[in-house]
Order: structure tokens, then sequence, then C-alpha cells
């Protein structure tokens, strides 16, 4: 057997795979003699044996792509818009009449996916012509994200990254872009892939809720692909063992959301298989540059979303630090304190005679001496006695490996102390954290056991009863009951009183969406930044009376991240490698004193612009006439459109900046910068409807915030989404 032949014997299986015939020469010719009197090697055709595609075999050892203009000619004589090039090891698809290359695919596609391919070649439109639905989307980064997202595909890119921020809208950004290239043609079936079922569940509502010309399901682990409806959402752990069943051809779009999580390893194989235009939807992409970092293991999970997109910075990107500067989300504080074993440089120090041996347990006892023995080891001089007085514990190992129950009652005691009196910073200034929902980010399961025990004991006095639970946790794979019981746990969260609490571990980290969230509170470290963005951004999504939201950091993460630093959000971060879930043998427990190093004590407040200020006392009256602001601006929230609001949030921003000068706010000023950047008076006057709606909503908002009236109840003088 020739190689050529050999190489044809592995196409035909390869075909075969796909569903094709080949012995049926109304599906697959074989030595088509064309008008020229050459032959093509095959030609497939659709159901009613009409050409759709040549295929052009080459032996093994000979790169395909070498006969790329031998197979443009067989197409040209047929009239057939696709081509294969194949050699039995690899193969390359060509739609040649529209793209300059042919470009590797995992499979053939099925006679199905080719007749659906040409179909929609036939009726696509320019994508930048069907309008974007804007009852699905009304911010202007949204749309301008679409726009973005289309123009690159009809230039031919067939790979982009979108970055936005938690809680800027990407499902609804998302949806609108289906919607739009649906409507053009431009495709018939799309995988959405998120990373938990639950938020599968929670596309497909909001899809139900946007989409429902396009019928959309949940793929669950283990079913098949239902080929009736257009649009399949599920988890990668749902497609890794059934994908490369189906032609590479089976989806024209691959949109994977939080794309950083999935573009590596087995995960991989799932986006690498199908030929749709992948789009990535990400808060956070990574750039591959392990100096920036000092962790070993973090150096070796560095994940480079740019590079798997083959961009150089993502296609669209709209920032947190744009998002609250807009008005969109909210801008937060952060109260810093930490334990005096937390906060030790490099590890703290345990003595011998701190521990009570009496009271311990046999195993405990023998992993106490083996430490001890241990840094007796590492430390002991030539000639000198081991010395086995004091071990030193590295912090990271607190709830891992060690636990000391003092050190978790000393942070619910100063969660609870600021609650109730709030904190003077070093400047004089008062902070006081507003009352609501808290979440909590615990290392293990137990800890987050043992901090929910202990939060419902500390806050036992505002609860209606003693059965109900202001506190409670949820864990994420650590027992088979854990997810399902979680799920319950979040939607009473979420809607019900109570708990007020809830302490996480894994579950509430990313795609949890609950804007009554008023604080956060770190017990656990992390160094993925990734990681850090994504549950700082559990705070940010806006609510009425929410006009900022704390941070409570005894762990120093904050300070780890930089949190004023380019890096906070987008730029560099990688993530640690996920790595399965392991009980300690022994969870030795340190009978030790722990308190809160008053050292350590600090406020720090993040500006709309996400920069971290210190505000000096005589700053109060810029921190008043901002309080009072968005008192007015939350209050009626849902008269103002997003172009309204958006101007009003501009307006907010120079009341602060001149505190000190202006004692009223008129439409005189739109004659000054900022306002003359976004089109002045004129355009004012158009976005609010005119000039006497105009000013009714200034006087309102004057007096307001400049005058002794609540703020909360001044009529702003419009009617309900008023015309823009």
């Amino acid at each position: 057997m020739t190689n050529e032949a050999f190489s044809r014997v592995k196409i035909d299986a390869q075909l075969r795979d796909q569903g094709w015939e080949v012995t049926n020469t109304n599906a697959v010719r074989f030595e088509y003699v064309l008008p020229d009197r050459t032959k093509a090697d095959y030609v497939l055709c659709d159901r009613n044996g009409r050409s759709l595609a040549v295929v052009e075999a080459k032996k093994a050892a000979i790169n395909p792509a070498e006969a790329e203009d031998q197979a443009k000619a067989y197409a040209a004589q047929l009239g057939v818009p696709y081509i294969f090039l194949a050699n039995g090891n690899e193969i390359r698809f060509w739609q040649w009449q529209t793209e300059a290359f042919p470009r590797l695919v995992k499979t053939f596609f099925s006679q199905a996916d080719l007749e659906r391919r040409a179909a929609t070649a036939q009726v696509k439109r320019d994508l930048l012509s069907v309008e974007i639905d804007k009852h699905i989307v009304e911010r202007d980064y949204q749309t301008e994200c679409i726009d973005t997202l289309c123009r690159e595909i009809q230039t031919g890119r067939r790979k982009l990254l979108v970055e936005m921020a938690t809680g800027t809208g990407k499902t609804r950004t998302a949806a609108a872009f289906i919607k739009r290239l649906f409507e053009a043609g431009a495709i018939t079936r799309l995988l959405f892939l998120v990373d938990r079922i639950p938020l599968a569940k929670q596309t497909e509502d909001a899809f139900a809720e946007h989409l429902s010309d396009f019928p959309a399901y949940v793929l669950r682990a283990g079913r098949r692909f239902q080929d009736e409806k257009r649009i399949t959402i599920t988890t990668l752990q749902s497609m890794v063992n059934i994908y490369s069943e189906y032609s590479a051809g089976y989806f024209d779009l691959v949109i994977s959301d939080e794309c950083h999580r999935s573009i590596y390893g087995k995960w991989s194989g799932v986006l690498k298989h199908f030929d749709g235009v992948q789009v990535g939807l990400t808060a956070t992409p990574c750039i591959a540059d392990p100096s920036a970092f000092g962790d070993e293991d973090d150096k070796l999970a560095i994940r480079d979303t740019l590079r798997f997109f083959e961009v150089d910075r993502p296609s669209f990107s709209y920032k947190m630090k744009d998002a609250i500067r807009d008005g969109f989300l909210v801008p937060y504080q952060i109260y810093k304190a930490k334990t005096v074993k937390t906060a030790a440089e490099g590890g703290f120090e345990v003595a011998r005679d701190e521990l009570d041996w009496s009271a311990m347990d046999a195993d405990t006892k023998a992993e106490l001496e083996k430490l001890f023995e241990e840094e007796a080891a590492a430390n002991k001089k030539p000639r000198e006695p081991k010395k086995t007085d004091s071990i030193t514990i590295d912090p990271a190992a607190l709830e891992r490996k060690i636990t000391i129950p003092e050190r978790n009652r000393a942070m619910v005691r100063e969660f609870r102390q600021v609650m109730d009196n709030g904190y003077l910073d070093a400047k004089g200034v008062l902070r006081k954290p507003l009352l609501g929902k808290v979440i909590v980010f615990a290392v293990t399961k137990r800890h987050a056991e043992t901090l929910a025990n202990m939060f419902d004991q500390a806050f036992a006095d505002k609860k209606p009863s003693p059965e109900v639970r202001y506190a409670d946790y949820v864990v994420s794979g650590m027992g088979d009951d854990d997810t399902v019981d979680g799920m319950t746990k979040i939607r009473r969260f979420k809607k019900e009183p109570f708990p007020q609490i809830l302490v996480s571990v894994n579950m509430l980290d990313t795609g949890f969406d609950c804007p009554e969230v008023v604080s956060l509170v770190f017990a656990r470290f992390t160094r993925s930044t990734i990681l850090y963005q994504q549950m700082r951004g559990r705070g940010t999504r806006k609510a009425k009376g929410k006009p900022v939201f704390t941070m409570f950091d005894f762990v120093g993460v904050t300070d780890y991240h930089g949190d004023d630093e380019a890096a906070g959000e987008g730029g560099l971060v990688m993530e640690r490698k996920p790595r399965p879930y392991n009980e300690p043998r022994k969870l030795l427990s340190l009978d030790v004193d722990d308190h809160i190093d008053p050292n350590t004590r600090a406020w720090v407040t993040v500006d709309e612009d996400g920069n971290l200020v210190f505000p000096e006392a005589s700053e109060q009256q810029q921190e008043q006439i901002g309080a009072r602001f968005e008192a007015w601006i939350l209050a009626r929230e849902e008269e103002f459109s997003p172009d309204q609001e958006r101007w009003l949030r501009t307006v907010g921003s120079q009341l602060r900046a001149n505190a000190d000068t202006w004692d009223e706010f008129t439409a005189g000023h739109f004659a000054f910068p900022p306002f003359t950047l976004m089109g002045g008076l004129p355009e004012a006057l158009r976005v609010f409807g005119g000039a006497e709606a105009l000013d009714d909503i200034l006087e309102s908002l004057s007096a307001a915030v400049f005058g002794d009236a609540d703020p909360s109840q001044q009529d702003s003088g419009v009617q309900p989404r008023a015309p823009s």
C-alpha cells in the first residue's frame, strides 16, 4: 500500500466517524472527474447529491497546505464554497472565497454541519446593520463592546477576548451580542460554557428572558446534545467526555464565561475541538509574567489568556475602575487589622511551655513533637545539642494544619466592634460600615463551620429567636451533600432576612450575585490575583441605600495584591492551579493567646477612580457632600435613564471636587469641563428632556446636597424614565 493510499484509508475512517457514507456515491464521490479532466480526490455532497466541498488528500509526509492552489482550482470548477486539505494526520478547512488561508480543524464536518454552514452563508447580513436590542442592554459600554466584537468578526478574526469587570453585565451583553448574530444569520448554533451548573441555570434563565426566540437548554453530564435547540449551555465538566463524538463544525460560536479557568489542561480540549468563533469573557485576563510573583506554585500555574486568544490585549475592556467612575458599580473602603500571629513577619513562634500538653491526645502530641524535632534539626548548629524549645509556624498553615481558636475569636470580636462603633482612622475621620448582608471567606470546611458558630454567637442579640441562624456557612466539593445544601443556604441568604452572614469556602468566590452584600470579610489569604479580584467583586454591585461597601482584611490580602496598582484590575494576574481538597489528617489546635495587633489597624478608602485615598479631617466636607449626593440619587435611581444617571454621576464627582467653593449646581455649570467634553448644555438639555425638566432636577439636587433637608426625601421633579 502506497503512502497516499494509506492516508486515504485513514481519511475514509475520519469521514465515517462524522457520519459520512463513504460507499454512497450520492454523498461521497471518489476520484471525481472535473471539466478540465483533472480529478478531485473526494467531493462531499449534501443530502440531495449537490456538491458542497472538495477534499484533497496527500500522503502523511506532505504538508496538506501545499495543495492549496490545486484544491482551489477544483473548488472553482465545481462552484463549491468549502475545501478540506488532509493527509491522514491533520485536517485543514478553508472557506476559500472569503478567507485567505485554511485553518487546522480537529475533524471533518458532518454532512448536516456543512449544509448548515452553506445555508448560513447564503443569508448572512452585515452584522453592524442589525440593531442591538436596547431592551437587553442600555449602557454605552455594552453596545460599544458588541459593535467592537462584530467589527472584529467581519475582519476575519476568529478568537476574541472581552474583559468586563464583575457586576457590569457580561451575561446581558453576551445575550444582546448573540441575538444580533442570530438575527444577522451569522450563526445557527451556539455553545455557552460556564464553570458551575448553578451558573448554567442562571444563564438559562437570563437567555429565556432575553432570547426567547432562540431555544436554549442546560446540558447535564452524561446527556446528549439536543440538536433541535439553538443554544447549548453547559460546564466543561459536562462536556469533557462527549465533545469528541461531534463534528468540529457542530457549533458556529463558542462563548466561554470566566475563560481564564478553561483554557488549559484537559478543559482546553473542548475549546480547541470546535471550529466556531471563540469569544472569551473574563473579569481577569492573565498575562504570563512569572517574574512578577514569588510564589512557586503560582509560577507553575500561570495562565496566559491573551496568548490563547491570540491577541496582545483584550478585544474590548471595561474595568472595575471604569465602572465605579461611571456609577455602575459602588466604590469600596478597606478596614485592615491582623492578629499578632497573622502579622508576624516570617511566621510566628510558639514556645513549648505555651502548650497544654496534658489536654492533648496521643496523636496531637506526636504531631507536635515531630514539628519541634524538625524545627530543632533545621536550626541546629555543629557541635551543639538540639534545641526544641519553640517552633515557627507559617501563617499560611493556619486553618490548614494549625488552628488557633483565639485568633478566630479575635477576628469576630473586631468585626462586631467596628460594625457597632466604627473606627477613627489616622486622620481623625470616623468610618462606619453599612449594616446588611456579609460574606466571609474561609479556608476549609472546618474553619467555615467554626467562624459561622462564632459569628452567630457574637450577634445573638440581633436574632429574632435563638433557633434562627444569624450566620451560616457553605462549602463546595467537600462532601456529598455540601453543594446541594449550599444552594439552599445561598437562596435563603439572598431572599430572606436571615442569615445575615454567610461564611464561604469556594462557593461564593465567583459567579455569585447578591447586590445587597455590603461587607466582605477576608479570613483566608490567597496569592491568586484572579481569585482576589473575583472575591472583591462580590461586593461591587449597586443596591438601594448602598453608596459604598466595606472589605475587612484580617489576613493582609489587600496589601499583598496592592489594591491601588494597575494589576488590581486586569494586567499582570495569575491563578493557582486548582487542587483537590484533602482534609488534614490532624488539624492541630494550639491553645495560645492571640489578639488583634493595634499597629495593624487602618482604614483605607478607594475613590471613584479606584485609587486609594487617605482623607484629612478637613476633607469631611467632601465626604458629607458625596454621601448626601449618593443618598439623593439612590433614593430615585429608577427615575433616571442610564444616560441621565451617567451625567448625574459626573455632576456628583464635580460636587465633591469643588466642595469648598460651590454652594449650588445650575445648568450654567454645563458650559465648563468636563461637561463640554460630553456635549455641554445642548446635550444635557436633550438627555434630560428640555430646560424645565433639567432645572427641576438640579434644584432638587442642590437642595439635597447643600440644604438642610433629608436628601432621600427630596423630589427630583422628573417623571419615571424621562426621554433621553
